[in-house]
């Protein structure tokens, strides 16, 4: 099956070639870590590396996000051993370095043996942590062959990766026995997890690790908006938009700015590729804009739209929102984590497609914490919560103790890990 599946990956690899020169050449996408990627270790990684290293993958921000304190854990219980971080994307790589240094950061191999072979030699690793559903064939087999632990945790099946997987049950059963242990966010997820192939006996539910994830020290740009941003000044924080949102989050925050001229929208694309694109449909809309890669306080930025074209400031910036919305949902995305501005205390707005964060939106749901909207209600929500001071506080504090409420995966999560580390050893 693994042959079979590698020759497959390579054809397919080789046929779409010029489809990823074409994107590097267009818009630079994919052209950062293509070395790492290919396999080639980069020296700070093997001069960093000893045998029983443990090797968490995070395929993006949000995964990186959600296993930070997971992997400052494992690193203070495991001090004889080395944390290292894989990502896929090249905004959680910038965050991973931020976080754990560049000597514990580096780009997933693609999942082809001779890629990955040269970072087993190099790391060594004892255990081999995958968040959500990072389940790459050819990266468990040969882990698995080196005598590693496996485990996936804050594991996930999607509304809409589920029927996909389950279909090709045959084919996930075989690779998924190579993981030792699931730690999945829900009950449902551990169902689906069975259902797609994973051995009942190795899945646990252990909850969602982004409820542990606590607020780090704010942004610098965050404290200067405050500085230059009076009190009482109608602040909306948009963030991880989607493109086909900002142009009805203009027209919202327009119809905004007529009962609150000085009101100030803080909007952040989810993708580094789109923040010129962004800035043009502002700046089309005749809406002033001022973009954080050239804001320098204490220049205004009341009755504007500052765009924030950075990475890594969002989480921190949601804390000066009176209203936050989460994006990737008023289009078929599937949403983002409301979690972010939900650890503020501030009133938060999504679409309805939030299958992503299916379990996280029904409990808040629920429990009357958050506001779900239409593109054709989207003005009249907004300025709803921004005309009811008491209602935005409620929804807010009810945002904040839900998030304080359900943590505690992080604990059960090593607590499950720990017996793990001390049976994987890596083979030469």
């Amino acid at each position: 099956m693994y042959i079979v599946y590698s020759l497959l990956l390579a054809c397919g690899l080789l046929l779409s070639l010029p489809w990823w020169i074409f994107q590097m050449l267009r818009s630079g996408k994919y052209r950062a870590g293509v070395d790492e990627r290919l396999g080639l270790v980069p020296e700070r990684i093997r001069k960093t590396a000893r045998p029983g290293a443990i090797w968490v993958h995070a395929v993006s921000v949000g995964e990186v996000l959600a296993v930070t304190n997971l992997v400052r854990e494992l690193q203070k219980a495991n001090p004889d051993r080395q944390v290292f971080i894989s990502t896929t994307t090249q905004t959680g790589q910038y965050l991973a370095r931020g976080r754990f240094g560049e000597d514990k950061a580096f780009f997933l191999p693609l999942d082809s043996g001779i890629c990955i072979r040269p970072y087993l030699r190099a790391l060594e690793p004892g255990m081999l942590v995958l968040a959500e559903t990072e389940f790459w064939p050819n990266l468990l087999h040969l882990m698995k062959k080196r005598g590693a632990a496996i485990a996936a945790v804050n594991a996930r099946i999607s509304d809409r990766s589920f029927p996909r997987y389950r279909r090709f049950r045959w084919f996930f059963s075989r690779v998924l026995e190579p993981v030792d242990v699931f730690l999945a966010q829900t009950e449902e997820d551990a169902r689906r997890l069975i259902a797609i192939g994973a051995p009942a006996s190795r899945v646990q539910v252990s909850g969602n690790l982004k409820f542990d994830v606590r607020p780090g020290a704010t942004a610098a740009v965050v404290e200067d908006l405050r500085r230059v941003i009076p009190p009482g000044t109608p602040v909306v924080v948009c963030g991880s938009t989607a493109e086909g949102e900002e142009e009805l989050l203009l027209r919202a925050f327009q119809d905004c700015l007529q009962k609150y001229p000085d009101a100030v929208l803080v909007l952040a694309p989810r993708h580094p590729e789109r923040f010129d694109q962004v800035a043009d449909l502002i700046s089309s809309s005749q809406i002033p804009l001022v973009r954080r890669c050239a804001w320098v306080a204490p220049r205004p930025v009341r009755g504007s739209v500052f765009l924030l074209d950075s990475i890594g400031e969002l989480a921190s910036a949601y804390s000066l929102g009176d209203v936050a919305f989460v994006g990737g949902s008023l289009v078929p995305v599937g949403g983002h984590n409301i979690l972010e501005p939900a650890q503020h205390g501030v009133a938060i707005m999504t679409g309805p497609d939030t299958f992503n964060f299916r379990e996280i939106i029904r409990i808040f749901v629920e429990n009357d914490a958050i506001r779900t909207v239409s593109p054709k209600d989207l003005s009249q929500q907004l300025m709803a919560l921004l005309q009811n001071e008491s209602r935005r506080k409620l929804l807010g504090s009810r945002a904040k103790n839900l998030f304080t409420r359900y943590s505690g995966a992080t604990q059960r999560t090593l607590t499950a890990l720990q017996p793990l580390l001390r049976r994987g050893s890596s083979q030469p």
